[in-house]
């Protein structure tokens, strides 16, 4: 019995590291191409050398970047609509979720039943209509030193955050985990005279952290990768996200032939806030998986 326990227990461990070899050589392509000459690439990519930073190595890519794009502004840009998604969507998901989930009105289910729905329609089959919509939709532009009403969104960060706090997924992903806290912990806190929005700000929010990290992930993922919508609604360089820019950088690369080294580095560049984000919250992010009743 202990051997077939121990045999087991070997493979799974040898099929743990299989699939994590099969994930992580890619990125340990992106990452190690990056530092190489493109001379180099080529040759090492019948070898195992191909995965691992050896030979002459150097930063040249990098600096080949920045020189040939604003990838700075890029960057920044990507950060600062997906930082700010992440945060309204945090706080917006989260409070729907939460009459969701701890209050009783009439078509409570209904409304759940809604949301759900909502994430088996593609983007692509809304995203005509959504642009026709922040296209006459007013806003607040400041020119010439006073404030005057505009109308369209086009080419701003607001079309880039707006249709994206609210999602049916968070939310649903908000009510599974507020379904698990007690709610005798609501009943006591009533009864000495706290409001629902005090229920909910010093009670649930505390205790759903991990619900908070995992929407954070996926939020942050999702908006960080988007492509799509920033081509449709947003023709000026200087508000481009990340993944726009890659294709600008294709663009100008094209005429003097393509520059694997300076792709891996812009790929590498894109791909690091994600990894980040990722190794930062995964505690939370597997204890959200294991309690909120996503994994069926």
């Amino acid at each position: 019995m202990k051997t077939k326990l121990s045999v087991g227990l070997v493979l799974q461990y040898a099929l743990a590291i299989f699939f994590m070899l099969l994930f992580c050589l890619p990125l340990l392509f992106m990452i190690s191409s990056s530092l190489k000459d493109p001379q180099a690439i080529f040759a090492d990519v019948k070898s195992w050398k191909a995965f691992f930073p050896v030979g002459d190595i150097n930063f040249d890519q990098y600096v080949g970047v920045f020189e040939r794009l604003p990838m700075a502004q890029f960057v920044f840009n990507s950060l600062f609509v997906s930082g700010v998604v992440v945060i309204a969507g945090l706080f917006v998901n989260s409070l729907a979720a939460f009459a969701i989930a701890r209050l009783r009105f009439r078509g409570q289910n209904t409304l759940l039943v809604f949301l759900i729905a909502t994430l088996v329609i593609p983007f692509e089959t809304i995203a005509m209509p959504l642009l026709v919509l922040v296209n006459s939709l007013p806003r607040l532009s400041w020119e010439d030193g006073s404030v005057e009403i505009t109308i369209g969104w086009l080419n701003t960060y607001l079309v880039q955050i707006m249709p994206f706090i609210a999602g049916g997924f968070s939310i649903f992903l908000f009510v599974q985990y507020f379904k698990t806290l007690p709610k005798e912990l609501d009943e006591a806190a009533i009864i000495d005279g706290a409001s629902y929005f005090s229920i909910y700000w010093r009670i649930i929010v505390p205790l759903a952290g991990p619900a908070f990290a995992t929407s954070a992930i996926l939020s942050f993922l999702a908006i960080w990768n988007a492509y799509l919508w920033p081509v449709m609604v947003v023709q000026t360089e200087a508000l481009r996200p990340v993944q726009v820019g890659l294709d600008y950088f294709w663009a100008s690369t094209s005429e003097e032939g393509t520059q694997w080294g300076q792709i891996m580095a812009y790929s590498t560049l894109i791909t690091l806030p994600i990894l980040i984000i990722f190794v930062v919250f995964q505690r939370a992010f597997v204890a959200s998986v294991a309690s909120s009743g996503v994994k069926g």
